[in-house]
């Protein structure tokens, strides 16, 4: 049996025809465990599970009219933070662009921030049997993720790193782009400058408040406590936060927003109080009319078409049967002035 086991050829995902010639049982007794029977013997239960557990068996959710002799299902997962994000929807546009010059689907779904829907929508990927996985997860441990992969089904990491799985990865360089925005408002004179950060536990708003801080310790300044606000999501809730720094007595002369929804919410309590020419702000992550405001706003624009295409190619060339080590890519970022962060220190 052992032999039966090592001779399947890698990438080769397990079917119920494998699992019943390892348990030695039928076909309609592997249906039956599956799908939780209460009349199969309890040996023959037994004897199944641990089959599928060594041959790292999912059962087949999906239309297996669909399916080819290969075994594959000609779809793809895309699990993004939120797919209604300009950032993750341009990243989804771009991998289905290459997908449809291959004639594959994609299934893409939203986290949240939340890693039980991660758990969740991983498991469901599974379920349909897709033959890889984009994702930019919300969790900090993906060993959960390795049973898959040894069953040949290949991971792409995007915009946050895997955590104790090795697998590829496309990032963009949020510490370099954050620095040069700081760097940026320091040269214009400003000394007080605001961060507002997203939630502490996403590797990339850690990246962004270092970046941050570099360029301030670079230029011979202290970070000061009370400019700097993390674990913020909404643009309602930076609003707050940058409303009370302007309110405060010793206001800040300018802002970094380490993301777009902040950006928008600063620019909004910065508007508000008539201040969009005295108050220099940068947002890092370019969105939807910053040009059109006055000043436009000035952003690090990440290149989310780039990170799309690049974690495509990486994840079909793995499909493909490449089996080389793991890959680490990195896409630079661009600095786009407008105006807002053009603003010089009074």
């Amino acid at each position: 049996m052992v032999d039966e086991v090592s001779s399947r050829s890698p990438g080769h995902r397990a079917t119920m025809k494998d699992v019943a010639a390892l348990a030695r049982v039928s076909l309609k007794t592997v249906s039956r465990v599956i799908n939780d029977e209460p009349t199969v013997h309890p040996e023959l239960v037994l004897r199944v599970r641990r089959a599928a557990n060594q041959l790292h068996y999912q059962p087949n959710f999906g239309a297996s009219a669909l399916r080819r002799r290969d075994g594959r299902s000609s779809t793809i997962g895309v699990l993004l933070e939120d797919l209604s994000n300009p950032f993750s929807a341009t990243i989804y546009r771009a991998v289905e662009e290459m997908a449809i010059a291959r004639s594959v689907s994609v299934l893409g779904g939203s986290f949240d921030e939340d890693p039980r829907r991660e758990l969740e929508l991983t498991a469901s990927m599974s379920r349909h049997r897709v033959d890889g996985v984009i994702i930019a997860p919300a969790s900090r441990d993906h060993q959960y993720l390795r049973q898959e992969q040894l069953a040949g089904v290949p991971f792409v990491f995007v915009d946050r790193p895997p955590y104790l799985l090795d697998a590829d990865t496309v990032l963009s360089n949020s510490r370099e782009g954050s620095a040069q925005a700081v760097e940026h408002l320091v040269a214009l004179g400003h000394r007080r400058i605001a961060f507002l950060g997203d939630l502490v536990t996403i590797h990339t708003a850690q990246e962004r408040f270092q970046g941050y801080c570099d360029a301030l310790t670079a230029a011979g300044l202290t970070p000061v406590d009370s400019l700097i606000s993390r674990n913020l999501r909404t643009i309602d809730a930076a609003e707050i936060v940058a409303g009370g720094f302007l309110d405060g007595e010793n206001p800040p002369t300018a802002f970094f927003a380490g993301q777009n929804l902040l950006t928008i919410g600063a620019v909004r309590a910065i508007r508000d109080r008539r201040l969009q020419q005295r108050v220099a702000i940068v947002g890092f992550d370019d969105f939807l009319l910053a040009d059109l405001l006055e000043p436009g706003v000035t952003v690090v624009a990440q290149d989310p078409v780039t990170i799309g295409r690049e974690a495509a190619a990486l994840l079909f060339a793995r499909i493909d049967g490449d089996d080389s080590p793991s890959q680490k890519k990195i896409v630079e970022t661009t600095f786009i002035t407008r105006g807002s962060g053009e603003i010089q220190c009074r």
